[in-house]
């Protein structure tokens, strides 16, 4: 009996909320303008080991460190990357700061580059 009370009152909540809408009840994303032109070149830090399966191993590994990167396919080559910065010089900071980081982990045979960033057109 008990079970029979319980199910009907699961059905009747239930029934409460038809024709409500799902989008009612979504707050609405604030909408942000991108800007027009980026003026001037753009910077990467890409960070690459000695072997092929360290990709993963070594995003994991920045992750875990809070640097924000990305994964690229480039020819069918993978490369791990850091930015887009908009100087060059930010993005020296931000590898000195990884160097930094992977010499007190003592990770070796791992490379930090500063890149400028092809222009997209």
């Amino acid at each position: 009996m008990r079970k029979m009370v319980l199910v009907i009152a699961v059905l009747a909540l239930v029934g409460c909320d038809q024709g409500k809408g799902v989008d009612a009840q979504k707050p609405k994303p604030a909408v942000v303008s991108a800007p027009a032109a980026v003026t001037g070149p753009q910077w990467d830090v890409e960070v690459r080991g000695e072997t092929p399966q360290a990709v993963s191993d070594l995003s994991g590994w920045l992750i875990e460190h809070s640097f924000v990167s990305s994964i690229v396919k480039e020819n069918g080559k993978t490369r791990i990357l850091l930015g887009p910065f908009n100087s060059k010089a930010e993005a020296e900071a931000k590898q000195a700061e990884v160097a930094a980081a992977l010499t007190r982990a003592k990770k070796q045979n791992i490379e930090v580059l500063v890149l400028e960033r092809p222009v997209a057109q």
